[in-house]
């Protein structure tokens, strides 16, 4: 173990997050996501809930301070009445972490699918919310 980081940062995933550059996309997949058959490299953190998972992550992750929307949300599909409070909580940790209180864009279903399979890597959790998919694109790490 090390000092400061989050018992739900692997090994594989602090390896995965190092080798990211900037603009590289990751997402964090909830437990309905078709990870295995999307994903360029898969990361498995089961039974693991996501804002957790994104609070250990933003904690040594810069998201692109380049770009106005650095974090991607999948939409809800019309017609759909599912609720999404877990998207209030990712917005308190991200603003908490980062500064920005509106860093989502909303991508369709598909478009979001789609991306998914350019990114990165996928990390499979063990979310139950429904649309609690999360993409987060990676900044560049300044001197301070």
């Amino acid at each position: 173990m090390l000092i400061g980081i989050s018992k739900l940062i692997s090994p594989e995933l602090l390896k995965v997050l190092s080798e990211m550059g900037h603009s590289d996309e990751i997402v964090l997949a909830d437990a309905n996501f078709p990870g295995a058959s999307h994903a360029q490299r898969l990361i498995r953190v089961d039974g693991h809930p996501i804002p957790e998972l994104l609070d250990g992550i933003l904690r040594l992750f810069p998201l692109d301070q380049y770009v106005e929307k650095p974090a991607a949300l999948m939409q809800v599909m019309p017609g759909d009445t599912v609720q999404t409070p877990i998207w209030e909580q990712y917005r308190t940790i991200i603003e908490q972490r980062t500064g920005l209180a509106e860093p989502f864009e909303q991508v369709e279903r598909f478009a979001f699918y789609e991306r998914a399979k350019k990114a990165y890597a996928v990390i499979a959790t063990g979310e139950s919310a429904l649309y609690a998919n999360l993409i987060l694109k990676k900044g560049v790490i300044k001197d301070s």
